[in-house]
C-alpha cells in the first residue's frame, strides 16, 4: 500500500554579517554582506530542507547537519538538501512541489530567483516548473526591514514515487 502525501513546513533565517558571501538558493549574490552561519547559511536551502524533513516526521535540520560537528563547517547546503532528499526516495517518497518566499528588504532577489529555482531544481531531482519561489519584503519593519537579515519559509509536498 503506498503512503499518502505529506506536507512539511519549513522556516530558517540568519543576521547578514561583513566578511560572508552570500549564498540564497545555491547562488551567490553580489552584496556587501553575507549571512551568519556554521554552513553557509543559505536560509532558502535550509528552509526547504527543514520542510522536506518535516514532511518526512524527521525532525529538523540541526537534527541532522549540527552545528557542534566541524564537518559541516562551511557545507554546501544544497548537499545538505540533497541528503535529506535521498532519504525521502529510500523511504518512498519524490517531490510533488516546493513554494518558498524570502524575507529580504535588500538585495533584490528577482534577478536571481530563476537560477535559485534551476538550482534547487537540481539538488531535488525534479523539474524546475516544481519549484516556486518568491522574494518579499516586510516595508522595513522588523529584523529583515532593517535588514539585519534575511530569513525564508518554505512548503513541500512529497508524493508517493513510482516504484
Amino acid at each position: 500500500m503506498l503512503e499518502a502525501p505529506r506536507i512539511g513546513i519549513g522556516f530558517d533565517a540568519h543576521r547578514l554579517v561583513e566578511g560572508r558571501r552570500l549564498v540564497l538558493g545555491g547562488v551567490e549574490i553580489a552584496f556587501p554582506r553575507g549571512l551568519e552561519g556554521h554552513s553557509d547559511a543559505d536560509v532558502l536551502a535550509h528552509a526547504i530542507t527543514d520542510a522536506w524533513l518535516g514532511a518526512l516526521g524527521l525532525g529538523d535540520i540541526g537534527r541532522h547537519f549540527p552545528d557542534t560537528e566541524a564537518r559541516y563547517k562551511d557545507a554546501d547546503s544544497l548537499e545538505l538538501l540533497a541528503q535529506v532528499v535521498e532519504m525521502a526516495r529510500q523511504r518512498g517518497f519524490a517531490p510533488g512541489n516546493i513554494d518558498a518566499t524570502m524575507i529580504a528588504e535588500a538585495p533584490k532577489l528577482l534577478p536571481y530567483l530563476e537560477r535559485m529555482r534551476n538550482r534547487l531544481a537540481g539538488a531535488m531531482g525534479c523539474r524546475p516548473e516544481q519549484v516556486n519561489l518568491k522574494a518579499t519584503t516586510t516595508e522595513g519593519l522588523g529584523f529583515t526591514g532593517r535588514q539585519e537579515g534575511i530569513a525564508a519559509l518554505a512548503t513541500v509536498l512529497l508524493v508517493p514515487a513510482d516504484r
